[in-house]
């Protein structure tokens, strides 16, 4: 049974077959199979209109991706060929953080990034490797290793971390961007406000906690030049 938030994306080939709904219920009834009993709940979905030839000229995917994001959710297909035949697409999707299952092949998310992922890794052993035998090679010819390099490497990775925290921090700000600006285009304007309606709709703030405060929102929005 299914469990938990999805976000379901649906996509057809030709503007054809977007006006006439041409194998778009077929990818609805498969979802709606697939979600069938458990206790499950629908953020939204999106229905993307395009020829299949690009993997980065997708904007309702990427809306979807952003969904999932702010929710915690999972992204939900009917076919494993609707979202993409490019495995380096696939294994973007796990970088960006967002889940995603198949209905017709349902443990094809795991299996095909997770196969890809330990490649991954196997790279970043063989470098590692690589790296440590030169330093080996450097030393034994007499090359001084050491000095004050770890602690520029340590004040070098502290930066790093902040970074990315700053980075990550920026992302979940964009991400909830549309819904503050929704809440305040049907007047909700005040920074409780704001956290109430976030935590009415089950939307997770930045540290994953279920309930808003105005100081969280103030922060988000901070990020975002946006004033209350």
């Amino acid at each position: 049974m299914a469990e938990g938030v999805f976000v379901a994306y649906y996509r057809v080939s030709t503007k054809g077959q977007g006006r006439s709904g041409l194998g778009l219920e077929a990818q609805q009834e498969a979802v709606r199979s697939y979600l069938n009993g458990g206790r499950w709940s629908l953020a939204e979905a999106f229905t993307e209109v395009e020829s299949g030839k690009r993997d980065d000229d997708r904007p309702q995917l990427a809306k979807a991706l952003q969904t999932c994001r702010v929710y915690g959710a999972k992204l939900v297909i009917a076919k494993l060929d609707r979202l993409s035949r490019d495995a380096h697409f696939l294994l973007g999707l796990e970088k960006a953080g967002v889940d995603f299952v198949a209905a017709d092949m349902p443990h094809a998310n795991r299996l095909t990034v997770g196969i890809m992922a330990m490649v991954a890794d196997e790279e970043r052993r063989a470098i590692s490797d690589r790296t440590k035998v030169a330093l080996a090679a450097a030393k034994r010819r007499g090359v001084r290793l050491g000095g004050d390099r770890g602690a520029r490497l340590s004040r070098a990775a502290r930066k790093a971390g902040r970074d990315v925290q700053v980075a990550r921090a920026n992302e979940r700000a964009a991400d909830l961007a549309h819904i503050i600006r929704d809440l305040q285009a049907n007047g909700v304007n005040s920074l409780s406000g704001i956290a109430r309606a976030l935590t009415e709709r089950r939307v997770p703030t930045p540290r994953g906690s279920t309930e808003w405060s105005a100081v969280q929102v103030a922060r988000t929005m901070a990020r975002l030049n946006v004033t209350a």
